[in-house]
């Protein structure tokens, strides 16, 4: 019998206005069909019948971006259709200022258990460049009003490297963000993306971006900061206090199974990787008429699993159990991944300790350049 994944992503593709640097699925909510959008969303649910789930994830798009109404109605029929009985982390993405306080009633009345906040800088000024809606203020006004609602698993997101960013911004961000005293943050450099204003902008020669000397200082201040503040660095952008560690995206990292639900969203079943039709109109025909929006279906070969085992695992600061990797696919490491894991510790990059491939702190900083060494290609 197939074991059914645990865990499940559902996309709310709206925002209120888009950033500059978001290439996600998503569109202006203005005019758009929600109402519709969220029932189709309880058909694909409804169409694979989930099992008892142990992880669930709103993101988006903005989540916060539907009214408390469509909020509700999403958390009460979400509830009702599938078996939370064994949730462990329920987590929903909102935007500092979204969050009114009809909306934060609906989150403390549902199962819901964490919430991530797109912070992304406290600087007001950093704020509009790069097309973000809240200020400051609300960032602060968000977190008490969630803690007050009795929300202690709370994380930001915030970016770094942003155009015309300067250390003592990323040491202001820093600090204001380890004041909050919440137990999870995720920092990102920024990364361009196609189909960005950002990239448009950057093909024009109108983007000042921050070196990579300085931004490989950025990430090494916050490193630094952030451990000596009791967080734990446990992926190459993630940090958490004990015990609060995004389950959700563990399991990403961990290269396990999970349902992805919603327009543009993506999921992995029985070896299938899978993408929803992005496009709302289609996304709704699509559920209507097959009660599904799987649009790219990819079975991957037991190679490609392998490299995704890889790729996905030496994101964690724990990395890459050799064990754990044979196991799953019956085959010796040694002669898959030998060469490249001596070439990559000749360069100090990974190392090898207690039977896990993890990377070192330069490798870290380097990231998926690393993790990019481990793709075979098919023989």
């Amino acid at each position: 019998m197939i074991k059914r994944p645990t865990s499940a992503y559902v996309h709310i593709p709206f925002c209120t206005q888009i950033c500059y640097y978001c290439d996600f699925s998503k569109v202006f909510i203005k005019n758009q069909p929600v109402d519709d959008y969220l029932a189709a969303l309880m058909e694909e649910v409804r169409f694979y019948d989930l099992p008892p789930l142990k992880t669930l994830y709103i993101g988006g798009g903005t989540p916060s971006a539907l009214t408390a109404v469509q909020l509700d109605y999403l958390l009460t029929n979400l509830e009702e259709l599938l078996d939370l009985s064994q949730i462990e982390e329920f987590t929903i993405e909102a935007n500092p200022g979204d969050l009114t306080e009809d909306k934060i009633a609906v989150l403390e009345k549902s199962k819901c258990n964490r919430v991530s906040l797109g912070v992304q800088t406290f600087d007001d000024r950093m704020l509009k460049k790069i097309g973000r809606s809240h200020n400051q203020a609300q960032i602060y006004e968000t977190i008490s009003a969630l803690k007050a609602a009795n929300f202690d698993n709370i994380s930001i997101d915030l970016i770094y490297a942003l155009p015309g960013q300067t250390m003592a911004q990323v040491k202001d961000n820093v600090a204001r963000a380890l004041a909050l005293d919440i137990p999870h943050l995720s920092l990102y450099s920024l990364i361009l993306e196609n189909h960005t204003v950002f990239m448009n902008r950057q093909r024009r020669g109108h983007l000042h971006l921050p070196t990579e000397d300085v931004e490989s200082d950025m990430f090494e201040y916050i490193l630094q900061e952030l451990e000596k503040n009791g967080f734990e660095h446990y992926e190459i952008s993630n940090f958490t206090k004990p015990g609060f560690e995004s389950r959700h995206n563990l399991m990403y990292w961990d290269n396990a199974e999970y349902f992805g639900l919603g327009a543009g969203a993506s999921g992995y079943l029985g070896g299938m990787r899978y993408r929803n039709r992005g496009p709302i109109q289609h996304y709704l025909k699509s559920i209507r008429e097959k009660g599904h929006a799987r649009l790219h279906e990819e079975h991957l070969s037991q190679i490609e699993q392998m490299e995704e085992e890889m790729f996905l695992g030496l994101r964690k600061k724990a990395g890459v159990s050799i064990a754990g990797f044979e196991a799953k696919f019956e085959t010796s490491f040694e002669k898959c991944y030998g060469q490249v894991v001596a070439d990559l510790q000749s360069e100090g990059l990974i190392q090898e300790e207690n039977g896990f491939i993890r990377m070192t702190k330069k490798g870290l900083f380097l990231g998926d350049t690393v993790a990019e060494r481990f793709i075979l290609g098919e023989e």
